[in-house]
């Protein structure tokens, strides 16, 4: 904010004193009226350029300096050409025509053409696979945010414009639920973007033929050979379907969880009844359930259990075991926990 003030009280006084410097007093109010003009043009040029992704920003800026090159060796070649030198007030005009043009056509070029150039010698980004896609779901759920945060996952992370779009529908959403969610994910995003070893790079790639976000990050990541970080179990098996690599933050979660094998021992509290008769469920500290058989009148209590079995499914890891040693019924570790 302070950074604008004097922006703008630079340019307002210096449009002051060049007009009174050449004009006097009363068109030197002009010059101050032009330059705060000029001051608020570029505050919404910044403004404009701060949603728009570095990439595309380099890419504007090389291809307007290939056009003014272009222009440039144009106008050279024009300069010779006797008809036109002979009306010498042509020439300026004919030049400011090939500037302006060439510069705004390589300006526009630049800046659309950039996403099917890999820029390798700029290392502005790896190719080869080395694209990860962000799906909604994973921004929305937030453990990618801690994942990064730890450093196990670093570098440029892509978002497409589409999918931030459909982010910022969902947060407007009427629904209550919704609505969280969508601005959870804005939440996410953001203070990803303020980490130190994160890039978090907007693409405006989309394809308009395609119905569908999920289909269109499947399509997107087929066209950068890259791959998509999802906890989405059936945007999943699509991309799988179609050949395209995923990271699924569920089967990482999954990866380290602590391995228990069958005939360890393991105390517990028995919170609620299992499904079937006797069974009784509790869990561990990651959120695994145990299922402990002959344990459904203990419900309450603290129990040692054995691990009998093992059952690894889509949705996470289940572990049977049996009861072997309750301590203490539910009396004595009710009133031992208010203790």
């Amino acid at each position: 904010m302070i950074g604008r003030f004097l922006l703008g009280l630079a340019c307002s006084a210096s449009g002051y004193f060049i007009a009174y410097n050449y004009y006097g007093f009363p068109r030197s109010l002009i010059g101050l009226f032009l330059g705060v003009l000029i001051a608020l043009f570029v505050i919404k040029i910044e403004q404009a350029i701060r949603k728009v992704s570095l990439r595309i920003i380099f890419g504007g800026v090389v291809g307007m300096m290939i056009g003014l090159f272009i222009a440039f060796l144009l106008a050279y070649g024009l300069s010779f050409v006797s008809n036109i030198m002979e009306k010498q007030h042509v020439v300026p005009w004919i030049y400011t025509l090939l500037t302006v043009v060439m510069g705004y056509l390589g300006l526009v070029l630049g800046s659309k053409k950039v996403e099917e150039i890999d820029l390798l010698s700029f290392g502005a980004v790896k190719v080869g696979g080395d694209y990860r896609i962000l799906d909604t779901s994973v921004i929305i759920d937030g453990r990618i945010a801690d994942i990064c945060d730890t450093g196990f996952i670093d570098g440029n992370l892509i978002v497409p414009r589409f999918m931030l779009d459909e982010l910022q529908y969902v947060a407007d959403s009427s629904d209550t639920l919704k609505r969280s969610r969508g601005r959870r994910g804005l939440d996410i995003l953001n203070r990803m973007q303020k980490m130190s070893g994160i890039n978090i790079e907007i693409v405006d790639q989309d394809f308009p033929k395609t119905k569908g976000v999920d289909a269109k990050l499947v399509a997107l990541a087929k066209k950068m050979n890259g791959k998509i970080i999802t906890n989405d179990f059936n945007l999943n098996k699509v991309a799988e379907l179609q050949g395209v690599k995923i990271l699924n933050v569920n089967d990482l979660a999954n990866a380290l969880r602590p391995v228990v094998l069958p005939g360890e021992q393991m105390t517990l509290k028995i919170i609620r009844e299992g499904k079937e008769p006797g069974q009784g469920v509790g869990y561990l500290d990651d959120g695994t359930m145990i299922i402990v058989d002959h344990a459904q009148k203990y419900v309450g209590s603290n129990a040692i259990v054995t691990v009998t079995s093992v059952l690894q499914t889509t949705a996470g890891r289940m572990i049977f075991s049996e009861l072997k040693e309750v301590v203490g019924d539910k009396k004595q570790n009710d009133t031992s926990t208010k203790q």
